[in-house]
């Protein structure tokens, strides 16, 4: 039977009430927004102030490819996407089995991904500061919100079966699209900046500008291959829910091991002639990550749901209850000033050089998860 334990609150991903959740996956959440939060800027620091070869070589993982080609943090936003996925059977997978009625669930669904769409366009905009030319649009919010509606919409209106189907259907008519449609000006199966369907798309449909300005990394058609990296992690949910039915723990983990390797292979296999691009959310570049996520979910789901090593995961998990939050209070909350005024002499007075600078790094991290422990504390999420 999998191991669960029940939060004494509801986690801020996406749930509709409090339930029992996987310590492994909000764990792994956190430990994804760790480096969000500002967890990458470590090798930035040690990068620029040490030039020590890996530290410089983990700064460049830690940047996106300026179009084709994969670094560790292009994982970082897909990962995200699929953890939305895997709780989604234990939340609405429970309340289905109860009889409760799929409009009603729907309705709740749509009304959380609209929301997130709609914080997503405060989060880049602000508040009636711009006009509507100025306005971006598409957001990191928003691609969680659509992604994940469309994938749960999925989950709870179509058989396991039908949702393999949606699945294999969407990565493969998504290639299609970008390679078959002919691109006015540019003809078909080009994938530059320029001359791609889903920036073309874009530029025609969408108001305000884009982050790129010819092209937006979380535009239209782009969300299509989003929802496949959700539903992944509701068929990873789905397994890990099953209580041992026809699985145990050690198989379970196996499982996902293996057919995430197999997705990592096949995704590389693509890249030859569908490249892996994170600005297109290309099917190779959601096979590749997706692979990777299911992987981790095994590592981080092995080393704590079944071997029971849980001692070091409260760090991660206080971020990961509150992780729609930590995302958005950079915007409002200057923890800078906050670390600075705290940490800031104590550091000028016992260091220098990159000692100096890494422990400034420290200490920003220290008072955001110190502010996430109040909230922790306190009982206080933000749930959407």
């Amino acid at each position: 039977m999998s191991t669960t334990y029940t939060s004494p609150v509801e986690p801020a991903v996406l749930q509709p009430a409090p339930i029992k959740r996987l310590l492994s996956l909000d764990t792994l959440r956190g430990f994804d927004m760790f480096w969000i939060m500002g967890g990458e800027e470590i090798f930035y620091v040690l990068a620029k102030t040490t030039g020590w070869a890996w530290a410089i070589f983990m700064a460049d993982q830690f940047t996106h490819p300026d179009w084709n080609g994969f670094r560790a943090y292009d994982l970082i936003f897909p990962l995200f996407l699929f953890m939305s996925g895997v709780s989604a059977p234990f939340s609405i997978g429970s309340r289905l089995e109860k009889g409760v009625d799929k409009s009603g669930i729907a309705r709740k669904i749509i009304t959380r991904g609209l929301i997130l769409v709609v914080l997503g366009i405060i989060y880049n905009n602000g508040l009636f500061t711009k006009a509507i030319h100025d306005i971006r649009f598409p957001s990191v919010l928003a691609r969680i919100g659509l992604a994940g509606m469309f994938a749960q919409l999925i989950y709870v209106y179509f058989s396991q079966r039908a949702q393999y189907i949606w699945f294999v259907g969407i990565l493969i008519g998504y290639w299609a699209l970008l390679m078959l449609v002919p691109v006015p000006g540019c003809g078909s199966g080009i994938l530059t900046m320029e001359c791609n369907l889903a920036s073309y798309l874009d530029r025609l449909l969408l108001p305000g500008h884009l982050h790129k300005t010819i092209h937006d990394p979380e535009g239209l058609l782009s969300t299509l291959p989003a929802i496949c990296n959700a539903l992944l992690g509701i068929f990873a949910g789905t397994l890990l829910r099953d209580h041992g039915q026809t699985s145990t723990q050690q198989q379970k983990t196996l499982r996902l091991l293996a057919v995430g390797a197999a997705f990592v292979l096949l995704g590389w296999l693509w890249d030859f002639v569908f490249p892996i691009n994170k600005n297109l959310w290309t099917s190779s570049f959601m096979l590749v990550t997706g692979g990777l996520s299911l992987m981790l979910l095994a590592v981080f789901y092995w080393i704590i749901d079944v071997k029971g090593i849980k001692g070091w995961t409260f760090f991660f998990t206080v971020i990961g209850m509150n992780s729609i939050l930590i995302y958005l209070a950079g915007e409002f909350i200057d923890f800078g000033y906050a670390a600075r005024f705290f940490f800031g002499g104590l550091i000028k007075i016992t260091s220098s050089g990159w000692v100096a600078a890494l422990l400034g790094i420290v200490a920003l991290l220290a008072v955001k998860w110190a502010f996430l422990y109040f909230l922790y504390k306190k009982k206080t999420f933000l749930r959407v």
